[in-house]
């Protein structure tokens, strides 16, 4: 059954419009009576049916709810250095395919890519949508939250972020390794730090140290910032219990 995402609360009656209801009308070609499985800003998934069906809105009802369990037993936060050309897209893609719940883009000193206010809000726009496609097509009920672009050192005194065992990766020396924090981990929500093309300065390993970030090798290999950031995700969904741990 086909996922959807609505941009309110399950409620009796539901309607899609812009691109998703042209999707649904003329390419897979959904009519009234078909059934679609609906998530909303709730956090709540429906079996909904369709009762009218046009290129410029889809109007439904609703069946009953469903129970889902498609979601992380834990929360992750996917601070990313700023990646050049594709890669960004690729990581927010499959980022979002692992179970990340938001990604906050960070310009760091060592970003190839700087982008202009303007600009900056085009490719968090560009990113969120790839976010909603990648948590359609993998049957997530939540769409993760892409943040605007944001400095380094701004992310470390959010307080949104004040409960999350965060851990940045280093190529550098690094007194420990990501599992042995992962096993001593003592709070409800991770934030990993992966560095861009350049990885991190050493000014920024010493302001996250000096913040309580934890830091940490992923062994002898120097990986690329697509391939860590993906990597470390992996391992703190596995050892959280997500990917049939």
């Amino acid at each position: 059954m086909r996922r959807f995402f609505i941009e309110a609360p399950i409620s009796q009656t539901m309607a899609i419009t812009g691109p998703d209801a042209r999707h649904m009308a003329v390419v897979l070609r959904l009519a009234a009576g078909d059934t679609v499985l609906l998530s909303g800003q709730d956090g709540k998934t429906c079996q909904a049916q369709i009762t009218q069906a046009t290129p410029e809105v889809i109007q439904l009802t609703l069946l009953s709810f469903t129970e889902d369990n498609t979601e992380p037993f834990v929360a992750v936060y996917l601070v990313q250095g700023l990646a050049k050309g594709e890669k960004m897209d690729f990581i927010v893609q499959k980022a979002v395919e692992l179970g990340v719940h938001g990604i906050i883009p960070a310009a760091t000193e060592h970003c190839v890519v700087r982008y202009e206010a303007a600009k900056q809000a085009d490719k968090v726009n560009r990113w969120q949508k790839i976010a909603r496609e990648a948590a359609k097509q993998c049957g997530r009920s939540h769409i993760p939250q892409v943040y605007p672009i944001i400095r380094l050192a701004d992310v470390l005194t959010n307080q949104e972020f004040t409960d999350t065992n965060k851990i940045m990766l280093y190529e550098g020396q690094a007194a420990c390794g990501l599992k042995q924090v992962l096993v001593q981990a003592n709070k409800p929500a991770y934030m990993l730090f992966i560095g861009p093309e350049g990885g991190f300065s050493t000014a920024e390993v010493g302001l996250c140290q000096k913040q309580g970030v934890s830091i940490v090798t992923m062994g002898p290999r120097i990986m690329r910032t697509e391939t860590a950031a993906l990597a470390a995700l992996t391992a703190v969904m596995y050892e959280c219990g997500d990917l049939g741990g």
